[in-house]
């Protein structure tokens, strides 16, 4: 995601709710959807706000780009006005507005760093937070750090970090060019020598080959439809 700006992010990022009627509601749980208008083009967001226990969880999909479920977090809703920013996103990327009388619209602005955009969201069914599912651990040659180049446009430094959790496989790309901006990895996959990641919250995917001394994965980036040559070097 490219988070330089909020005319940019519309470029770099990448569940549709099914419409329902929904009654007005004294906070801001539900699926909400609004467009915004960049110098990018409109762009529009489908976010997802809900609560689990007494902590609020959500995330927003770009359904345009093909991204899917990028986290939320600081999500706060306090007499009227709510906000989210979205995780990882240098310059604090993210939404504050205020719950109209009626529970079915949000009044505010898209803020990134100095950069402000007016956003309306309306809510149109209910919450459906995506919420990143446990994968199976990896092998020890695989945890650790990666570093590589991504080269669409004019090329993006990426690091993967892979761990063992309690869960199981973790991991997250962080892309080193855009403020370290941090993407989250949906699954991760190991057959043998084999490492498949899926990217949904830009849209994009690796599957890569371990070699047999450890050190370097080999293999294709893709997102959006487009793909590339991608070599990640363990460091």
């Amino acid at each position: 995601m490219n988070y330089r700006d909020v005319g940019r992010a519309a470029r770099a990022l990448v569940w549709v709710a099914v419409a329902v009627p929904v009654l007005a509601q004294g906070d801001m749980r539900g699926h909400w959807s609004g467009s915004m208008d960049t110098p990018a083009g409109p762009m529009v967001l489908e976010v997802d706000l809900d609560k689990a226990g007494n902590d609020w969880i959500g995330s927003v999909s770009i359904p345009a780009q093909g991204a899917n479920g990028f986290p939320l977090d600081a999500i706060t809703f306090r007499d009227g006005k709510g906000s989210f920013r979205l995780k990882g996103a240098p310059g604090d990327a993210g939404f504050t507005g205020t719950l109209s009388a009626d529970g079915k619209k949000m009044e505010g602005s898209f803020n990134q760093g100095t950069g402000s955009l007016p956003l309306t969201l309306t809510r149109t069914g209910e919450a459906k937070v995506a919420v990143a599912k446990a994968s199976p651990a990896v092998t020890a040659e695989f945890v650790g750090t990666w570093e590589g180049s991504i080269q669409m446009g004019p090329g993006l430094r990426v690091a993967l970090t892979i761990s063992n959790g309690k869960a199981g496989a973790e991991a997250t790309m962080v892309s080193l060019d855009q403020g370290n901006a941090q993407i989250p990895v949906s699954a991760i996959i190991q057959k043998g020598t084999s490492l498949t990641l899926e990217v949904n919250a830009v849209g994009g995917g690796y599957v890569g080959e371990i070699n047999k001394e450890g050190t370097e994965l080999s293999g294709t980036w893709t997102q959006l439809g487009n793909s590339v040559a991608l070599k990640l070097k363990k460091k």
